[in-house]
């Protein structure tokens, strides 16, 4: 029996597998995003459109989206893209820091003196002299 037959047979059931399989999850993931479309619900569309979800028409396969105060868009249904989750937004660094006062470094201050005679406490500006022939 020739071998490259039977490798190639073997290639091609592990593709026909991967493409079930593939397949499968692409159904399991658009039955999960179906049944999260529920009106009153903010949506995405493949377009970035954002707006909420009035009702959807499952004969004529269309969804109706209000994107404004009394602006109604009627779309495919499948252009919905997904369900959008509220952002949450975590704190950051700088909000935590304002709210427990900036963090001081102690361990190399110097302490503020009065300064001693003839010591500056400002640089100097370095301004150009007003000319008088002009």
């Amino acid at each position: 029996m020739d071998y490259t037959l039977i490798l190639i047979a073997v290639v091609l059931a592990v593709f026909v597998f991967f493409q079930f399989r593939s397949s499968r999850k692409r159904q399991k993931d658009a039955a999960e995003r179906l049944a999260t479309l529920l009106p009153g619900v903010e949506v995405m569309t493949n377009f970035g459109l954002y707006g909420t979800l009035v009702s959807i028409d499952e004969e004529e396969n269309l969804a109706f989206v209000e994107i404004a105060p009394k602006t109604i868009v009627k779309l495919h249904r499948q252009v919905i893209l997904k369900a959008v989750d509220p952002v949450i937004p975590e704190e950051t660094a700088d909000e935590v820091a304002e709210e427990n006062g900036p963090e001081l470094n102690t361990s190399s201050a110097v302490p503020m003196t009065e300064p001693e005679y003839g010591e500056r406490t400002k640089k100097p500006s370095r301004k150009k002299p007003a000319s008088d022939s002009e």
